[in-house]
C-alpha cells in the first residue's frame, strides 16, 4: 500500500480522493453527497498499478471522514462494496 498522501478535493455536493502513484498516474474514488450521506460512485486504479492497495487507501480515507464527519456511505461502486463486505468493523459507516 502506498504512504503517500490522499488528497481529499471538491465540495459539499461532489468530490474524491486522489492518489498521486508518480509519474503522472493517479488512482481516485469518487463520490457525491446526498443528504447525510456519501454515494462513493468510482474507484479507479491504473492498470498497472493494480494489486498494491492504492484503492483500499482510498476507501479506507473515506471512511475514516465519514467517522470524523458523521455521514455514511452508500456503495455503488463495486470496489466500495466488496471492501465493506470484507471489512465489517466498518459496518456502521455504510448505509
Amino acid at each position: 500500500m502506498s504512504d503517500r498522501e490522499i488528497r481529499r478535493e471538491g465540495g459539499p455536493d461532489r468530490g474524491r480522493y486522489a492518489l498521486d502513484l508518480g509519474g503522472g498516474a493517479e488512482a481516485e474514488l469518487t463520490w457525491l453527497a446526498r443528504g447525510a450521506t456519501r454515494i462513493a460512485t468510482h474507484t479507479g486504479v491504473p492498470r498497472e498499478q493494480e494489486g498494491q492497495g492504492h484503492a483500499a487507501a482510498l476507501v479506507a480515507a473515506m471512511v475514516e471522514d465519514a467517522k470524523a464527519e458523521g455521514f455514511r456511505i452508500v456503495p455503488a461502486c463495486s470496489y466500495v462494496a466488496l471492501w465493506a463486505r470484507r471489512h465489517p468493523e466498518a459496518a456502521a459507516q455504510f448505509a
